[in-house]
C-alpha cells in the first residue's frame, strides 16, 4: 500500500538448543499478512522455536513437529 513502512523482516526457526535450523524469510516487507512454507525434511519430530522480527518488533513462540 501507498504510505505503508517497508521493514526489514526475518522469520527464523530454531531448535531446542537454540541452533538455526533455517531462514524461511529475511526480506523487506510492508506490514500484512503473509504465509510462508516450510519443508522441514531431514529434521526430527519434535519442539522447535520460530522467531519473527519486523523493525522493533519482535517475537518467539513454540512449535511441535510431527512426522
Amino acid at each position: 500500500p501507498d504510505g505503508a513502512e517497508i521493514r526489514n523482516t526475518t522469520l527464523k526457526i530454531y531448535d531446542m538448543l537454540g541452533r538455526e535450523v533455517t531462514t524461511l524469510v529475511n526480506e523487506q516487507k510492508t506490514g500484512g499478512i503473509y504465509s510462508v512454507q516450510w519443508n522441514a525434511t531431514g529434521l526430527a519430530s519434535g519442539i522447535y522455536f520460530y522467531m519473527l522480527r519486523s523493525g522493533d518488533f519482535s517475537e518467539t513462540k513454540k512449535l511441535m513437529l510431527v512426522k
